[in-house]
């Protein structure tokens, strides 16, 4: 390994991000839970706070109809450099099942791992741990740097409702868009292939989804009276639902693909190049017997780069304990879609719509809501000076060359398109989350060698971003 006065400064001050991060993420910021948004506002104040420390000039909170956002902004003395913003965000999802959890999910508590040292916490990783690599990145870039401001001009906006799907971010967007004004938005919001795998995030997908109700009689009925005599509407919801994939595992709604932009070549090269252990995927993270998808693609290309259909939930008639023989009235589904580009989220409403009506038995009507927004699918410029910068500082910090560093897709979804557009800036990907950190489930982790790795990153990157001069 080679040594660099940002590793330095890092190894030296490792101590102030465990600290920080310790305090963060004992505040249970659940945004889908109303009883915890006076703790989400709590976050926001502990952020801005911790930003202040760390010597940004303006640091606001920005209120919304849900739940605050955080931003910062540190000027470049250089009237020349370039402008990024950093994304990310304060929530996190809710803790349930809270007795699969071996330590209380907001008490952080170090394990000693296989690949070494870990925090376990809500949060920890998703996304507290990822974007807090920042705050000492910062300090490790002045003192490495000798100066007094960044060599780029830093923003950095935070919001309070990512695990709730973001609800308000892009009219937040819309309503500061004089403030955010940037050349390059950095996401810290994703990880990397694996603890020894540098690697860097270049798309995410996006998001759709869709309720579905099929009702029968007007009432619930006797079985015995009525049982072979009258449509059932949780049989034909089975029906129904067995017809969303065809046998290729391909979705069947009508045009569902004709937006889809093919993999090229060197999107399959460059995503054949990561080290993947199906096997060992399967009895770890993914905790499943067997793979499933779409045929004709890998399973990093069917997790990352194609689109999907998922039934979350289905639902109807009796539940409970024993039996109670009814032909129910009504019969529920609700269903998620993954999008790559150059699908709209706006689009799949129609499409699930003409589904349904294609499929439908007679005596069976259907009620398809398909809500408002969605998620846009985005991905970065392979070819951009940004992308060749973030390469750089990840290669840095992980001793190896750029052109070694990796990259990879986000299977997941967030608001980062809204930044995209909203902003008319490339996006970068610089997290250092990992596959197997159990974000959404019980136990998250993070490993702390990547905190420090990426702490150290993030310090490289604004020295490397600083090469990019504005015009």
């Amino acid at each position: 390994m080679t040594t660099s006065p940002e590793r330095e400064f890092v190894s030296a001050h490792i101590d102030d991000l465990h600290a920080d991060l310790d305090a963060w993420l004992r505040i249970p910021s659940i945004s889908a839970d109303p009883a915890h948004a006076a703790d989400v506002a709590a976050s926001a104040e502990w952020l801005a706070e911790a930003l202040r420390r760390t010597g940004f000039p303006t640091v606001e909170i920005w209120p919304t109809p849900g739940a605050p956002a955080v931003y910062a902004e540190w000027p470049s003395a250089d009237p020349d450099a370039p402008v990024a913003l950093v994304y990310g965000h304060h929530d996190v999802q809710p803790v349930d099942p809270p007795e699969l959890w071996v330590h209380p999910p907001f008490e952080p508590t170090r394990v000693d791992g296989p690949d070494g040292p870990e925090l376990h916490g809500r949060g920890a990783s998703d996304d507290k741990g990822v974007l807090i690599v920042h705050l000492l990145g910062l300090r490790a870039h002045l003192a490495a740097t000798g100066r007094g401001t960044p060599a780029v001009t830093v923003k950095v906006l935070v919001e309070g409702e990512e695990e709730s799907g973001s609800p308000h971010f892009a009219a937040l967007l819309r309503e500061r868009r004089d403030r955010l004004d940037c050349d390059v938005v950095v996401v810290s919001d994703t990880g990397m292939a694996a603890p020894d795998v540098p690697s860097a995030v270049t798309a995410m997908r996006g998001l759709a989804d869709a309720e579905i109700t099929l009702r029968g009689p007007a009432v619930d009925l006797h079985s015995g009276s009525f049982g072979g005599a009258v449509p059932n509407p949780l049989h034909a919801l089975a029906e129904l639902i067995a017809t969303l994939h065809d046998d290729q595992g391909r979705v069947t709604l009508p045009g569902f693909y004709d937006a889809v932009r093919p993999l090229s070549d060197r999107e399959r090269d460059l995503m054949g190049r990561v080290p993947f252990d199906e096997q060992a995927w399967l009895a770890g993270p993914a905790a499943s017997r067997t793979t499933y998808g779409e045929a004709g693609y890998s399973t990093l290309e069917r997790t990352g780069a194609r689109p999907t259909a998922e039934v979350n939930g289905m639902w109807g008639g009796y539940t409970g304990p024993g039996h109670k023989t009814i032909i129910p009235a009504e019969a529920h589904a609700k269903i998620t879609f993954r999008l790559v580009s150059d699908q709209r989220p706006e689009q799949i409403g129609a499409m699930v719509q003409a589904w349904v009506d294609e499929n439908l038995p007679e005596g069976i009507v259907a009620e398809v809501h398909t809500p408002p927004g969605g998620v846009a699918p985005c991905a970065s410029d392979l070819d951009s000076p940004a992308m060749e910068a973030l390469l750089r500082a990840i290669g840095q910090a992980f001793d190896t060359a750029p052109e070694d560093v990796l990259l990879t897709r986000e299977g997941g979804s967030g608001p980062e398109a809204d930044l995209a557009e909203g902003l008319g800036a490339p996006l970068v990907f610089l997290g250092i989350g990992l596959p197997t950190d159990r974000i959404h489930s019980p136990n998250e982790r993070v490993l702390l060698r990547m905190l420090e790795r990426g702490a150290e990153a993030a310090a490289h990157l604004w020295r490397e971003l600083a090469t990019l001069r504005r015009g």
